[in-house]
């Protein structure tokens, strides 16, 4: 991945694969750099899930990728975000 110039905000989680985990990392890219550490996935989103005082829910998106439900939505300001995490083919083998 050449020329990463801005990663505007990340969520990243290890995603339980093949006996293992791997970490994830989704960002919201303006442009190219090289970015400080190397995930095994990189992903792009046009918004990322946070709590209506703007922290950033991992634990939410740890959850979609994984499966499983995702309590107490009506924390989120954004719960509509993690439709971007769900199901995404890059996770899937």
């Amino acid at each position: 991945m050449e020329g990463i110039e801005e990663v505007l905000e990340a969520v990243a989680i290890g995603q339980q694969r093949q006996g293992d985990v791997r970490v994830v990392l989704w960002a919201q890219i303006r442009q190219h750099a090289t970015p400080r550490h190397m995930p095994a996935c990189i992903l792009a989103v046009t918004d990322i899930p946070r709590t209506r005082s703007g922290k950033i829910v991992e634990l939410a998106v740890r959850n979609v990728v994984h499966g499983q439900p995702v309590r107490n939505t009506d924390a989120l300001a954004n719960p509509e975000a993690l439709r971007y995490f769900r199901d995404q083919v890059e996770l899937q083998s």
